[in-house]
């Protein structure tokens, strides 16, 4: 269950680009593509440019810089984290983000403020701890398993069930409103690594559950799949005024990265959608494409020609 690996980049590099990222005329696209050079890479520097990015004025970029320091697995990250998760003004996506985040790094010092967040006011912020603990004990019983890289190069909040769990039962898990959030997730993973149209079907599905986090979750594996076969759930969704922001902003980028001239026309009409994090996830999918379509492999800030830092991304750069 672990991530990309990080790589050492030269100093000078990491400064030009914590520069960007602090500058007020770098644009929100911009930001992201420092912001995933600077996931990737090994040390203090890159640690302190992502730190002073939690000071951003878009709470989009704040939680994928929560979700970022998460990924590096990085004990250093575990009291900026803490603070995030604590401060009630703090926009709920970011605070949930940070709480997956601690989870993500696991250390011991990370299961105190995931304890005193368990039963947090907003739904989202309690849903995330107590996956985020029951994530950390079930890698103390299987040690081996933080080992294991993922499929999609992400640390995921819990482990996939195997691939070889019957796809029905995988679905009659993921819609049981009994069943713990932790095996529903576990399920979800499980349905992402098989993939394939049943599979996108139940995922499909659970955009008729209660909870906004599993939700998300499952609007990010779709992503993930790039399989074509998600956009109509996924337009649904971005349509929908009503459901949450934290789904719907990951309803959009799912769609920027399955790619096809239907999600272009929609997301260029939703950038201008009057929810910020919804309207931001837009105009940063859309950036991804163009990088994309350019010849460019990486979405990713390399510091002009000083340095490489690649950002090998799961799809496009939010998680949520």
């Amino acid at each position: 269950m672990t991530g990309a690996p990080l790589v050492d980049v030269d100093e000078s590099v990491v400064q030009e680009l914590k520069q960007k990222l602090i500058d007020p005329k770098t644009t929100l696209p911009e930001k992201y593509r420092v912001l995933f050079s600077l996931r990737n890479t090994r040390g203090a520097a890159a640690h302190e440019a992502l730190a002073l990015a939690l000071k951003d004025e878009s709470a989009l970029f704040r939680h994928d810089v929560a979700f970022c320091l998460g990924q590096r697995q990085d004990a250093a990250a575990v009291q900026i984290l803490t603070d995030i998760l604590h401060n009630s003004e703090e926009h709920a996506m970011v605070r949930h983000e940070a709480g997956e985040a601690l989870g993500a790094i696991g250390t011991e010092e990370c299961l105190v403020p995931l304890r005193e967040h368990l039963d947090d006011a907003v739904l989202e912020v309690a849903e995330t701890c107590q996956l985020a603990l029951q994530r950390i004990e079930w890698l103390k019983e299987h040690p081996d398993a933080g080992n294991e890289e993922s499929p999609y190069y992400s640390v995921d909040p819990t482990p996939a069930l195997p691939s070889s769990t019957p796809t029905e039962q995988l679905r009659e898990t993921l819609l049981d409103e009994r069943k713990r959030m932790f095996d529903r997730y576990s399920a979800l993973f499980a349905l992402r690594n098989k993939g394939g149209k049943e599979a996108v079907a139940a995922l499909g599905a659970v955009f008729g559950a209660r909870s906004a986090l599993l939700k998300h979750e499952v609007a990010y594996v779709m992503g993930q799949m790039q399989d074509p076969k998600a956009v109509e759930f996924l337009t649904e969704v971005l349509k929908d005024p009503s459901e949450h922001a934290m789904v719907r902003h990951e309803a959009a980028e799912a769609l920027g990265a399955i790619a096809d001239s239907v999600t272009v026309g929609l997301l260029r009409e939703f950038a201008k959608d009057p929810e910020p994090i919804v309207a931001h996830s837009c105009v940063v999918a859309l950036d991804v494409l163009d990088f994309e379509q350019s010849g460019q492999l990486e979405y990713a800030d390399r510091g002009g020609d000083k340095g490489e830092a690649p950002a090998r991304r799961p799809i496009c750069p939010c998680r949520g």
